[in-house]
């Protein structure tokens, strides 16, 4: 084994030499770092002994290349959010349609259903004026039923009148007799009695005949109905009647 011939405590000492060779491969180091070109002439010197002229050439190339990869990856990067986010409208675009579609379809099954269900109440309205045309309104056999009826009648065409006011002359004139007939006044006297409910001389019945109803004086219906159109000519309306007319 070698002994340490240096005596301890001592450290060796660099000549300008060794100085110059640490500085350059210092230098050299740095250069590798920063990727700086260093002219081919560049060399180091000592007064002792002349260093070897190195020369070292360094190329841009390889930044030229880092810096294509790294726009080369960006722009992969770029395309990839663009698929990505056209796909995510693409999806949007059609979940958005398909949402449209269901509620587009749910309005027409909506209207469908509404005029299905004006169909159906038309139908039934339709249905129950057939009914009510094929059953006419009944009225009572008797004094009360012929004033109604009469006076439906008279409403169509016009003919005032009240339930009273008809009422109150009939039980002056007739009783409610639709049968009575007078036997005994001028118009008697003169060959054309007073006959019916509200005693009508036949000339008057005719000339105040309400159509629809019988051609009969002594029909109830037709009597009060004539009588009341010849009392609207004369006084405005029976109401008006308190006494012979």
């Amino acid at each position: 084994m070698l002994k340490n011939f240096l005596p301890r405590g001592r450290s060796l000492s660099l000549n300008r030499t060794h100085k110059f060779a640490m500085a350059g491969v210092g230098t050299l180091g740095a250069a590798a770092v920063a990727f700086t070109a260093v002219p081919a002439s560049g060399q180091t010197t000592s007064t002792s002994e002349a260093a070897p002229t190195a020369k070292v050439a360094y190329s841009t190339q390889q930044i030229q290349d880092v810096h294509g990869g790294v726009t080369g990856q960006l722009a992969g990067a770029s395309q990839k959010v663009a698929y990505i986010e056209a796909k995510q409208e693409a999806a949007a675009k059609a979940a958005a349609a398909k949402k449209a579609a269901v509620a587009e379809k749910k309005a027409a099954a909506k209207k469908a259903a509404q005029q299905r269900v004006a169909q159906e109440t038309a139908s039934r309205s339709a249905k129950r004026a057939e009914v009510k045309q094929a059953s006419p309104k009944s009225y009572a056999n008797n004094l009360d039923g012929w004033i109604r009826e009469a006076r439906d009648i008279m409403k169509k065409h016009g003919i005032p009148g009240t339930y009273e006011g008809i009422h109150r002359n009939i039980m002056r004139e007739s009783s409610g007799n639709p049968n009575a007939i007078n036997d005994w006044d001028i118009n008697a006297i003169n060959g054309i009695p007073s006959k019916g409910l509200l005693q009508v001389i036949p000339p008057t019945f005719e000339a105040y005949h309400v159509p629809g109803t019988s051609k009969n004086i002594y029909d109830p219906v037709a009597n009060i109905a004539a009588a009341c159109n010849y009392a609207a000519d004369k006084y405005g309306t029976m109401d008006n009647v308190d006494s012979a007319y």
